[in-house]
């Protein structure tokens, strides 16, 4: 691709990697945001990096179809206060009618394979049309969020879509650090993380946790940590 990549850009924080990534790739760098704590912080930082390059920020989420309305809510609330696009990825009726049909509305709590299944047609083939023609992507990931996310870079190739850039600006960071960053800039964000909840994702597959539990253990719950991904993070060998 022709992209000088900085040696140390494993040390850059957070605001520089993402100006880096936006005047290397332009439009075809995109965030992918499930309006997590750690996506609102990094569209407010992908906004002020855009607005002074003078591109409009490419910010795009996957509609799974079972998501909390309280994810609605707050993807409205970004929208209104940056004034930005969110382009929403839908799966295909069909193979959502098909999986149903063939194995009932809540398969996910039957086994992993079947939730696999509903991850894979909700999730992982929605993105893989929304990365069609991008050169990069931003994420909201952090080692400290799970034992199958501490080893991951600020940057690294997707050997599973196509080998383009994937850009974790947030990699490094602590749980307080999203938070604060939230309250000092006034951000939006779900209304679930008040009542408990930790990481969110589709309803039936969310709950609240324990001040004592790990943050990604209101996550598929009834699964092995080790499980604990829906296959868009996962290497597939």
């Amino acid at each position: 691709m022709g992209i000088l990549v900085p040696e140390d850009v494993e040390i850059y924080d957070a605001e520089k990697i993402i100006d880096w990534a936006v005047k290397q790739f332009g439009n075809k760098v995109g965030l992918s945001s499930s309006f997590s704590a750690e996506d609102v912080v990094i569209i407010d930082v992908l906004v002020k990096v855009c607005n002074k390059v003078g591109i409009e920020p490419n910010v795009f989420t996957i509609d799974t179809g079972r998501l909390p309305s309280e994810t609605y809510e707050v993807i409205d609330r970004v929208r209104e206060k940056y004034g930005i696009k969110v382009k929403v990825y839908f799966p295909d009726y069909r193979e959502v009618e098909e999986m149903v049909n063939n194995y009932g509305m809540n398969l996910f709590y039957e086994s992993v394979e079947k939730r696999e299944l509903c991850c894979e047609i909700r999730k992982v083939r929605p993105l893989k049309r929304a990365l069609e023609g991008l050169e990069a992507w931003i994420t909201g990931l952090r080692r400290e969020q799970s034992v199958t996310r501490k080893d991951i870079k600020k940057l690294e190739i997707d050997v599973i879509h196509n080998n383009i850039y994937k850009i974790n600006p947030l990699a490094d960071w602590s749980e307080k650090m999203v938070w604060d960053y939230i309250k000092e800039n006034k951000i939006p964000y779900n209304a679930l993380y008040d009542k408990g909840y930790a990481s969110i994702g589709c309803a039936p597959c969310t709950r609240p946790i324990k001040k004592t539990e790990d943050i990604r253990a209101g996550r598929w719950w009834w699964e092995a940590p080790e499980h604990k991904e829906c296959g868009i993070h996962v290497k597939k060998f």
